[in-house]
């Protein structure tokens, strides 16, 4: 068995790698990978702290994966927008979209 401890370090070294390549990325692809990690760290927290508080009911697993679903819904929403963003300034880079009009 695991120790719960390594699962909550796992997590932390996502959300903190997320974190770094979403403030350091100019790309719009990377810095939605970069999301991705982050909410694959909660959804592991979710998972985590069902097994160690409530370990023969499942609300917390149910949870994750209602997350898992919104977490691919909204990927897909935002590589719609940066497909037309693409479209528009032939680039993918933040600084390129950083001039549009309202």
């Amino acid at each position: 068995m695991i120790p719960v401890e390594f699962y909550l370090v796992l997590s932390t070294l996502l959300f903190f790698i997320g974190v770094f390549g979403f403030v350091t990325r100019r790309n719009l692809v990377a810095m939605l990978i970069s999301v991705e990690l982050i909410l694959n760290s909660v959804d592991l927290n979710f998972a985590v702290f069902n097994r160690l508080l409530f370990p023969g009911q499942l609300e917390g697993m149910f949870f994750t994966l209602f997350s898992i679903g919104v977490a691919a819904a909204e990927t897909a929403v935002a590589l719609a927008i940066i497909i037309n963003v693409y479209r528009n300034y032939r680039s993918d880079q933040v600084n390129s979209i950083e001039n549009m009009k309202f």
